[in-house]
């Protein structure tokens, strides 16, 4: 049976996402939790629709895992008045997780027929928290907020940002790994102050390639501080080269906050079509 597992994160003190021996990963974590519960011989393996980098955390994250039907039938059977499987499966693994875990799964609940977490997304998107001079040094956001010294001009940003909306070849934005294409389709990209005047970006795309997004909000936080030009932006992308006009940002300002699925009757057909075309990557 293929689960769906719908996973929050703060991903300060984890390796990223993917399993590493003797590294501390979210994967990891939640495998050993899931292993620990359904007691098979072996640890379930997660899919998911976003492997992220050190330091990167997630409000959305979304896994599959393919689970014996024997395992989750014990659950059942073992307290049938706790109602379904995996309702059961989501309880347990947040009780061996811990009260106060840094990752949580906030749901688990049957895939439908088709469902793969990596491949079958239509988009991913992210956000960015980027504290500037003009909104000041708050240390209890220092975890999830990146920081410039500067006064930005958010409007110059926002500019920028807006500009590069669409399909193109993100090379420019780009760590490169070997056979994997940097074409991708942003979808959305803006920026807005927000009540505490945090600087926060609006990041949707099919899919992002290595460090895409921090190199992205790197880029706008250069125009916001008249580095570069808005029109800057394009001509670097249009490049198609990578470039030390911008610095790629710290992880620790980006969060995946969620990511989306096309109807159940068009996941198979959508997998099928990703896989063909690239493969997704981390941010």
């Amino acid at each position: 049976m293929r689960i769906r597992l719908d996973i929050a994160y703060d991903g300060t003190h984890f390796r990223g996402w993917a399993a590493q021996p003797a590294l501390r990963t979210v994967q990891g974590v939640i495998e050993a939790a899931l292993h620990r519960v359904l007691r098979g011989e072996r640890p379930p393996r997660l899919v998911v629709a976003g492997r992220t980098d050190a330091g990167v955390h997630a409000s959305g994250q979304v896994a599959h895992a393919d689970i014996d039907d024997d395992a989750l039938g014990r659950l059942e059977r073992a307290r049938p008045a706790d109602g379904d499987a995996c309702r059961q499966l989501a309880h347990r693994v947040r009780g061996v997780l811990g009260i106060d875990a840094d990752v949580t799964v906030t749901g688990i609940a049957p895939a439908p027929p088709g469902f793969d977490a990596r491949f079958s997304p239509v988009w991913r998107r992210y956000s960015y928290r980027l504290a500037d001079r003009t909104a000041g040094y708050d240390p209890l956001e220092r975890h999830r907020t990146a920081r410039v010294t500067a006064a930005l001009d958010e409007g110059a940003m926002d500019v920028a940002a807006r500009s590069l909306v669409g399909l193109h070849d993100f090379a420019a934005y780009c760590r490169p790994r070997e056979g994997a294409t940097t074409i991708r389709t942003l979808l959305e990209y803006d920026w807005r102050r927000d009540a505490g005047g945090v600087l926060v970006a609006n990041v949707k795309a099919d899919a992002f390639c290595h460090s895409m997004v921090r190199a992205l909000v790197g880029a706008c936080a250069a125009v916001g501080q008249g580095r570069l030009a808005p029109a800057d932006v394009i001509a670097l992308r249009d490049a198609r080269l990578r470039t030390s006009a911008f610095p790629v940002l710290a992880a620790r300002g980006l969060t995946l906050t969620e990511v989306g699925y096309p109807a159940d009757e068009l996941l198979a057909a959508r997998s099928e079509r990703t896989r063909a075309r690239r493969d997704p990557d981390s941010s």
